[in-house]
C-alpha cells in the first residue's frame, strides 16, 4: 500500500538508545546525498544521481526514473529519501509484496492530478520491484514514459532478469555496492555521536568498534542495528552497576563483550535463486582452480551457512576435478563421486565433512584440464565435418557380406603385439596424426606424457 513519508518524524529522538520513537538506522538516514556514505562512484559532481536530486518538478536535466540495483544495507532507500527532498516534490512508497495493479495506477492518478494541479512531482519509490509481475511492472509504464512520477525502484536481484525491458529501457540503471569497512566505520562513528543518534551518551572502545565493523558485512543497515543493540546492553550493563547518573547519563562505554552480547555472527549474504549463487560458486570453482585451499574452503563454509544444497556442490565438485585436474590425480574424480554419494547418505551437517575433505584434496591436488580440451578439441573437429569414415580394418566384420565389403581384412589384434601396442591406422584418413590430447608435465600426468609419447610412436610408426 502506498505511504506518504514525514522526513520530520524520522529525525526526532529522545537521548537514550534503545528509547527513540524511530530505530536509529532510520534516524541516521542522511537528509542530503552529501551526507551518504559509501557509493562515491555514484556521487560525483556532475552525475546523474545529484542531477536528479537537484533537478526542479520540470527539469530534464536528469533521467526521470531509476533502479537501484545492489545488496542489502548499502543505500537504496536512503536515495530515494534524499530524491523525494528535491524542490516540490511528494513521496510515496509502495512495496512490492503487498501492491498491487490496483494501488499502482491509483499512485499514477494521484501523481498525475499533483502535478496538473498543484505543479508537484511525485517520487515514487517502489521496494524489491522484482517481486512485481510483469502486470504490476506494465501498469509502471504509463507514469514513467510521460514523467507522472519519478520512479525510484530498488532491486536486490539483476534487474536485466527481474525487469520488463520496456520499463529499463525507461530507466537509468545504478549499481550499489556494499560499503567497505571505512565506510562502515565512518557510520557507525558518526552514529555515536549525532543528536539524531546516540548523542554522544556512550563511548565506543576500539575493540568494539571493530567487532561491529566486521559484523556489518558491508550492510550500513546491519551496523546501525546492532551499534544500537549494543548501546542498549552497555547503558543497561552500567545503570545496573550504578555507574550512571539520575538523569541516566554518564561515561558509559561500550566495550567487545557488549558488542558480543548483542549478537555474536556476521551476516551471511547470499541468496539462493540470484546473482550470489552464482557469483559465489564461481569464486569457489575459481579458488579450487587456482589451488588456493583456504578461499575454497571460505566459500564452502558461506553456501553451507547460507542454506545451499550440499549435492548442488557435490555434483560442480565432480565437474572441477574432470576439468581442472583430470589426469594429473585420477583420484581426485573418485573423491568426488564418493563425497556426492557421502553426502546422499549422511545428509547434513555432517555432509560439510566430507565436502570438505574433497575441497582440500581437490584445491591441493596437481591440475591440469589436457582431457578436457581434448575432448572439446574433438568435438569442435566433428562439428566441422571431418572424421567422418571409419578404416575398414576397424569396421564390425560379424554380420554376413561384411567380409566381401572389406570389413576388418588387415586388422592386427593389439594383444598379439609386444607390450599389446600395435602398429596401425585408428583415426579416420583425413585425422592421421591429430593429437587432441596434450598431457602436461603436472602430477602423475608427467608419466603419462612420457608413456603416450612411446605409444604414439609405436602406433604411427614414427
Amino acid at each position: 500500500m502506498s505511504d506518504l513519508f514525514d522526513f520530520d518524524q524520522a529525525e526526532t529522538a529522545e537521548p537514550r538508545a534503545g528509547r527513540a520513537r524511530a530505530p536509529l538506522a532510520v534516524r541516521m538516514r542522511p537528509r542530503s546525498l552529501d551526507e551518504v556514505v559509501g557509493q562515491q562512484h555514484l556521487l560525483s559532481d556532475g552525475s546523474p544521481l545529484r542531477r536528479l536530486a537537484a533537478a526542479s518538478t520540470d527539469s530534464a536535466a536528469g533521467p526521470s526514473s531509476v533502479i537501484l540495483w545492489g545488496p542489502p544495507g548499502t543505500g537504496k532507500t536512503t536515495l530515494a529519501h534524499v530524491i523525494a527532498r528535491g524542490p516540490g516534490r511528494s513521496f510515496v512508497e509502495l512495496s512490492a509484496i503487498t501492491a498491487g495493479v490496483k494501488d499502482v495506477r491509483r499512485v499514477m492518478d494521484e501523481a498525475l492530478t499533483a502535478r496538473d494541479l498543484h505543479g508537484r512531482t511525485t517520487v515514487l519509490f517502489l521496494d524489491e520491484i522484482h517481486r512485481f509481475t510483469k502486470a504490476q511492472q506494465d501498469a509502471l509504464l504509463p507514469g514513467v514514459e510521460n514523467r507522472w512520477v519519478v520512479l525510484v525502484a530498488a532491486t536486490t536481484e539483476n534487474p536485466s532478469f527481474s525487469v520488463v525491458s520496456p520499463l529499463l529501457s525507461r530507466s537509468l540503471l545504478l549499481t550499489l555496492q556494499p560499503l567497505d569497512d571505512e565506510d562502515i566505520r565512518a557510520l557507525i562513528e558518526r552514529a555515536v555521536l549525532d543528536p539524531r543518534g546516540l548523542a554522544g551518551s556512550l563511548e565506543l572502545s576500539e575493540p568494539a568498534l571493530d567487532h561491529l565493523v566486521r559484523l556489518s558485512s558491508g550492510d550500513a543497515r546491519r551496523a546501525l542495528t546492532t551499534l544500537e543493540a549494543a548501546a542498549g546492553v552497555a547503558l543497561d550493563r552500567w545503570e545496573a552497576e550504578g555507574l550512571l547518573d539520575e538523569s541516566g547519563q554518564g561515561a558509559a562505554t561500550l566495550e567487545l563483550a557488549d558488542a558480543e552480547r548483542a549478537i555474536d555472527a556476521a551476516a551471511v549474504r547470499y541468496d539462493r535463486a540470484g546473482d550470489q549463487h552464482y557469483d559465489v560458486i564461481s569464486a569457489f570453482i575459481k579458488s579450487i582452480r587456482g589451488s588456493d585451499v583456504d578461499a575454497a574452503l571460505h566459500y564452502l563454509a558461506r553456501m553451507i551457512e547460507a542454506g545451499e544444497d550440499p549435492r548442488f556442490i557435490a555434483r560442480r565438485l565432480i565437474i572441477s576435478a574432470s576439468e581442472d585436474i583430470g589426469m594429473a590425480d585420477p583420484t581426485a574424480l573418485q573423491t568426488a563421486v564418493a563425497t556426492a554419494q557421502a553426502v546422499q547418505l549422511i545428509g547434513m551437517p555432517e555432509g560439510r565433512i566430507p565436502l570438505a575433505e574433497a575441497v582440500v584434496h581437490l584445491a591441493t591436488a596437481p591440475k591440469s584440464n589436457a582431457a578436457y580440451l581434448g575432448i572439446n578439441a574433438a568435438v569442435a573437429d566433428i562439428r566441422a565435418g571431418k572424421g567422418t569414415t571409419i578404416p575398414l580394418h576397424l569396421r564390425d566384420a560379424h554380420y554376413p557380406g561384411s567380409k566381401q565389403l572389406g570389413h576388418g581384412k588387415g586388422y592386427i589384434y593389439a594383444h598379439d603385439e609386444p607390450h599389446s601396442v600395435a602398429r596401425q591406422q585408428y583415426p579416420p584418413d583425413d585425422l592421421i596424426g591429430k593429437n587432441y590430447y596434450q598431457p602436461t608435465a603436472n602430477g602423475a600426468e608427467r608419466e603419462v606424457s612420457s608413456r603416450l609419447e612411446k605409444l604414439r610412436g609405436i602406433i604411427r610408426g614414427s
